[in-house]
């Protein structure tokens, strides 16, 4: 399988998870790097009339997680750790997070991201650790 294959087998893996049939988010991943885009939509709002932070964090870790898959062949990655920092609220268009890899050892990957509004201004960035677990990626997990 080449690495083009990979990165369409993990979007669809991504676009496959039943929490996803609810936010509508979309996945790219290339080497190292993915990104998430999500149309923001009234339901996902607090109280206060603006995005929830559980979206803001879906979509950082999101992008970083993918971002480190891309480097994994074999196995899912798991989420070990992971911080963000809420910058910006936003209420209308679309957010946009960009995950990559920025450190990795056989058994440890350290992945940064950045949210972006529809204008391209930073509304949260976020970094975790992340670790390869035991399952492997196969058809079963919707990595097909």
């Amino acid at each position: 399988m080449d690495e083009d294959e990979h990165y369409r087998k993990l979007e669809r893996l991504y676009a496959s998870a039943p929490i996803n049939e609810y936010f509508r988010p979309v996945m790219r991943v290339g080497e190292g790097v993915a990104e998430v885009t999500m149309p923001v939509r009234r339901d996902l709002f607090h109280a206060a009339g603006a995005v929830h932070g559980a979206v803001y964090f879906k979509a950082l870790d999101d992008a970083a997680f993918f971002a480190v898959n891309s480097l994994v062949r074999d196995v899912f990655v798991l989420t070990a750790s992971f911080n963000a920092y809420l910058t910006r609220p936003i209420s209308e268009g679309e957010i946009r997070a960009v995950g990559r890899v920025v450190h990795r050892t056989r058994r440890l990957f350290i992945a940064e991201s950045q949210l972006f509004d529809s204008d391209g201004q930073e509304i949260a960035r976020g970094s975790g650790s992340f670790v390869p677990s035991g399952i492997p990626l196969s058809p079963e997990i919707g990595y097909a």
